[in-house]
């Protein structure tokens, strides 16, 4: 174990930087905490979390390395994110655009398996997150290792993440940060709406 230690500690150190880097992900997780409540958006962090157990896997199978060779393929996720992106931009904007009148102590109804499964789709098509990845195979990966070390890898890249989001979906969903949102709730989504349909754009448009 005390071999592959200082491989693991990059690989998670990498992971940390991507997460600290607020990205589609987080601003998932903002529009829920702010809009429906502490339990949907810690249960949107676990989806994200349970997406970083995918991409952990594909590492260490050396997939994410193959999407960066096949261009055919990355290509395919790029539109494929970009599509996700524009679908949140234009949930974003139609609040802002027709929103109800809201109170502090009401939620928005919302399967746990739907939360969930928005926050895993979003960080599986996640080219941010992809990138990020592409760096822990390139100088922190572990394929090579015992499978034992690999299943701590993907655990620990689960911890990781879920630690991670779920810190930003309990501070966003705390008082302080809802009120505002309450407060300037139309302006809150528009801006949302603006940042992924500019990411979206970006990713659109990219090489």
């Amino acid at each position: 174990m005390n071999e592959y230690l200082p491989q693991l500690l990059l690989a998670w150190s990498i992971q940390a930087m991507g997460i600290l880097a607020p990205g589609p992900s987080v601003m998932l997780i903002l529009g829920v905490a702010t809009g429906r409540g502490r339990l949907p958006a810690v249960v949107t962090a676990f989806g994200v979390a349970c997406g970083s157990i995918i991409l952990a896997s594909a590492t260490v199978l050396g997939i994410t390395a193959i999407f960066a060779e096949v261009a055919t393929l990355m290509t395919a996720i790029r539109f494929i994110g970009a599509a996700y992106l524009l679908w949140l931009a234009w949930k974003a904007f139609r609040n802002a655009i027709n929103a109800p009148e809201l109170h502090m102590r009401q939620v928005r109804s919302v399967s746990a398996w739907r939360a969930g499964l928005n926050g895993f789709t979003l960080q599986i098509t996640n080219p941010k997150a992809i990138l990020f990845w592409l760096a822990i195979a390139s100088v922190g990966g572990v394929g090579n290792a015992p499978a034992y070390v690999i299943a701590i890898f993907i655990a620990g890249a689960f911890v990781n993440s879920f630690i991670g989001h779920g810190g930003y979906a309990l501070l966003l969903s705390s008082g302080p940060v809802r009120r505002v949102y309450f407060r300037f709730r139309r302006w809150v989504e528009a801006a949302l709406g603006g940042f992924f349909a500019v990411a979206s754009y970006t990713l659109a448009t990219s090489r």
